[in-house]
């Protein structure tokens, strides 16, 4: 696990303060529903106009980095970078990284940093919002899309809301009946209860119209390669958290998930209509490629698309700028047409077929690991 210099210490700005950094991007702290203060970037589309909804909105992509990312870390600039080509960008830092408050959840909580950083998307004036998540961020996005349903579920938002706030979990009514609770579980976030300050109107607006998953899980408690059991002690270890918070920059919650959230090969079927694209690498060295290939058997075919990557490592740091545009290109004509969707689980049909993208499996009779990458 690579361990780099010292902690970049969550410094809070001035609640509700919104900074202009440069002509074009702006900056702005975030409340999540949980009253977690996240810090987010918003750049504005950087390509010719294009109508999707109303005329020059060309829909936006909201990016979520993987575990030890952050909003400043290079490959989240150089992906943002990338994606401002086809829409315009936010990117955010989820809970303890980067300048954002609170500790990580490690996939669990972070379902509402997302859906505060979506909300505000729309805030700027965009009618379609593309979430595209990489590792945890890529779990985080397919929980997100199953509970946040928008348009394509009316009368459920208050039932998800209840979910998300009140009893203070991102998905209560389902664990995962494959993990022991309090063994090998992630951090959770801290009380059963939330601020009564937590923002209901929120859940109106901070759902997805497209969806993109990068090298993410299918299931939780996974320790199936040698990075994914080094994780594991940098989560659940007193010393290993403590080389998270100051090698990695990332704090991570001390608790155990109680209870498990709904893992992501369980959220994959309630994402449709929204389209789903599932991009992994056949070289990934967290997850094998018997992940994506799960979570496409689980999705509606009619709704999502894999790309298995020959050669493609993990996550943002491993994605080239071809990747990156061809995932913005995606999105973008999603958003730009959101009824025009794609009608087979497919590979990616601009990459040769991986000599070695047959399916892999992980030793063990069950999954046995939380989500959560050096992404």
């Amino acid at each position: 696990m690579r361990v780099g210099a010292a902690c970049d210490i969550a410094r809070a700005p001035r609640r509700g303060v919104t900074q202009r950094t440069d002509t074009t991007a702006v900056r702005k702290d975030l409340r999540t529903a949980d009253g977690v203060r996240i810090e987010a970037r918003y750049e504005p589309y950087a390509g010719p106009a294009t109508g999707s909804g109303t005329a020059g909105d060309p829909g936006a992509i909201v990016l979520a980095h993987g575990f030890t990312g952050a909003l400043d870390r290079p490959a989240v600039r150089r992906a943002a970078t990338a994606f401002t080509a086809h829409a315009a960008v936010v990117t955010f830092s989820f809970r303890g990284h980067g300048r954002s408050g609170g500790r990580s959840t490690v996939g669990d909580r972070e379902v509402l940093d997302l859906a505060a950083a979506v909300a505000w998307a729309r805030a700027q004036g965009h009618r379609t919002v593309a979430t595209v998540g990489f590792s945890m961020g890529g779990s985080v996005v397919l929980r997100h899309a199953a509970l946040y349903r928008g348009e394509y579920d009316h009368g459920h938002a208050e039932s998800i809301f209840d979910s998300v706030v009140h009893r203070g979990r991102t998905d209560g009514r389902t664990a995962d009946p494959a993990g022991p609770r309090g063994a090998g579980g992630a951090a959770a976030a801290a009380p059963a209860s939330v601020p009564a300050t937590a923002d209901a109107t929120a859940d109106a607006t901070a759902h997805a119209d497209a969806v993109v998953a990068v090298s993410a899980p299918a299931r939780w408690y996974y320790r199936g390669t040698a990075p994914m059991r080094r994780l594991h002690w940098a989560i659940q270890h007193p010393l290993g958290r403590l080389v998270s918070r100051y090698g990695l920059r990332t704090r991570v919650h001390h608790r155990d998930w109680d209870p498990v959230p709904l893992p992501p090969v369980a959220a994959v079927p309630r994402i449709a209509p929204v389209p789903l694209l599932v991009v992994h690498g056949d070289q990934d060295p967290y997850f094998p490629v018997d992940h994506p290939l799960s979570l496409a058997e689980a999705a509606d075919p009619e709704a999502c698309e894999l790309w298995l990557r020959p050669g493609f490592g993990h996550a943002e740091n491993a994605a080239d700028a071809a990747l990156l545009d061809r995932i913005g290109s995606w999105a973008a004509t999603r958003l730009q047409a959101p009824a025009a969707r794609p009608h087979h689980g497919s590979r990616d049909p601009h990459a040769p077929r991986a000599a070695g993208s047959t399916p892999g499996h992980a030793p063990g009779p069950a999954p046995d690991a939380t989500e959560g990458t050096d992404g």
